[in-house]
């Protein structure tokens, strides 16, 4: 697909866009790219608070072209400071980060937040380099996936990369109690034309069965809050997350219903300890 073209239908390309089923109705109504102003009142229609961690209620300004010199002014700043998140019209990019803002955006507050304290840090200390957690965390902003799981049999073969036993082997039991929902906008924008090879960064949390039984919506609630949760709680890093070869995950391929499509191993990798 031409990512300069709109195309309101992009929800049925694959199911890696299924966390924004809830809005397909909204989206499908806008025959061409949808300004700013359209993507706050599709932020009405989410039904969920979006705030910042400053207690700012999020909305979506146009992106001005010129130098930003203040700091107040610079991207993750000024969401903090204002609730302002600068948005680009007719860009695939930015229009994936308004929808994770409106389905994950507890889990979006805190990144921001972590941004804006790492920042004054460097500031402060006339620190040149952006730090490790920065990183970590502009990574899964923008390659996150959230695994969810209530086996912890499958969490081990994950975490093991024995992705054939997993995703093959344990086909049946994965679609039953593992969900995959993607976090990062640039995932997002890359499933707009899948490809062998696309590659997320994986943050895995355990749950018991009785969380499957709740509708997709809901679902999708009590992940953002448990990412949330651990946000706060963990100093991560990059090596923290999991690398997760979406194409592998049980649907989300037409060419992972043959057991051969999980013999290659330039995709399929091994754990480090096995190469």
């Amino acid at each position: 697909m031409n990512r300069e073209n709109w195309n309101p239908g992009f929800l049925d390309i694959s199911p890696i866009f299924g966390p924004f089923k809830p809005l397909q109705n909204a989206i499908s109504n806008f025959s061409d790219w949808p300004s700013v102003e359209d993507l706050d009142l599709l932020k009405q229609m989410a039904d969920r608070p979006i705030i910042t961690c400053s207690d700012k209620s999020v909305c979506f300004v146009s992106q001005q072209t010129t130098e930003v010199d203040k700091f107040t002014q610079q991207y993750e700043p000024r969401i903090y400071l204002s609730g302002e998140v600068p948005t680009r019209h007719h860009n695939w990019h930015d229009f994936f980060n308004a929808l994770v803002w409106m389905t994950f955006p507890q889990t979006k507050a805190v990144l921001n937040q972590v941004h804006f304290n790492e920042l004054c840090r460097e500031l402060q200390n006339n620190q040149k380099q952006r730090g490790s957690l920065r990183d970590a965390a502009t990574l899964f902003d923008e390659s996150g996936v959230v695994v969810i799981s209530s086996r912890e049999d499958l969490v081990k073969l994950l975490q093991k990369h024995e992705w054939k036993q997993l995703f093959w082997e344990q086909r049946e039991a994965v679609l039953s109690t593992m969900r995959f929902f993607v976090f990062g906008h640039g995932l997002y924008e890359k499933a707009l034309n899948p490809y062998l090879g696309m590659t997320g960064k994986g943050i895995i949390l355990q749950v018991d069965e009785i969380y499957f039984n709740q509708p997709l919506s809901e679902q999708i609630v009590v992940a953002d809050k448990m990412l949330q949760t651990f946000l706060l709680q963990e100093k991560f890093s990059s090596v923290d997350l999991t690398p997760i070869p979406l194409l592998g995950y049980p649907t989300w391929s037409s060419d992972n219903c043959n057991s051969v499509f999980y013999n290659n191993k330039q995709y399929f990798r091994p754990h480090p300890s096995q190469r």
